[in-house]
């Protein structure tokens, strides 16, 4: 009889250990799951980084075309600004660009804002620029809007709608 007893307690033990060890499996299985749940995207400042990206359809686009970035534009505006005389510098145009310039990472695209409102070919471009003390402001923006009107079309390929000047300050050239 203490034979049965002992035998049913090992039993009954066993039977709980073997669920005990089931759980503790299946909460690990969960923690891992939950690892490579957390593994597809780590959330940061900017969003989700590591995130696979969604199937995307093929855009049909003709063989020989070029494209030119908004980055590139903004670099070719930014240097054919500063060609003008009359032009001391550019200023950040918005908090990154500010924080961008703390950190001592001077682009040449500084002060420079793109919108694609009318579609690929075209755009309208928002300059801030400092200004040189002494020269005829009205004149200097008028420089600018042609000069860098000239320099997207010629250079990049794009025609620029809006070219809106904003001076925001006057410095020592």
């Amino acid at each position: 009889m203490d034979d049965e007893k002992t035998r049913g307690a090992e039993s009954a033990a066993n039977t709980g250990a073997e669920s005990e060890a089931q759980t503790t499996s299946k909460a690990q299985g969960d923690r891992e799951s939950k690892k490579k749940t957390q593994a597809k995207g780590v959330p940061g400042l900017l969003g989700t980084f590591g995130k696979a990206k969604p199937d995307s359809k093929p855009v049909d686009r003709k063989v020989n075309q070029v494209r030119v970035s908004d980055s590139a534009l903004a670099s070719i505006i930014g240097l054919s600004a500063h060609e003008v005389p009359g032009v001391v510098g550019m200023s950040p145009a918005s908090m990154s660009e500010g924080i961008r310039r703390l950190l001592g990472a001077r682009q040449v695209d500084e002060g420079v804002v793109i919108e694609h409102p009318h579609g690929e070919g075209r755009a309208d471009v928002d300059l801030h620029v400092v200004v040189a003390y002494g020269v005829n402001i009205p004149v200097v923006a008028d420089s600018v809007r042609d000069r860098v009107r000239y320099a997207a079309r010629h250079y990049a390929g794009i025609t620029l709608d809006q070219v809106r000047v904003r001076v925001v300050g006057v410095s020592r050239g």
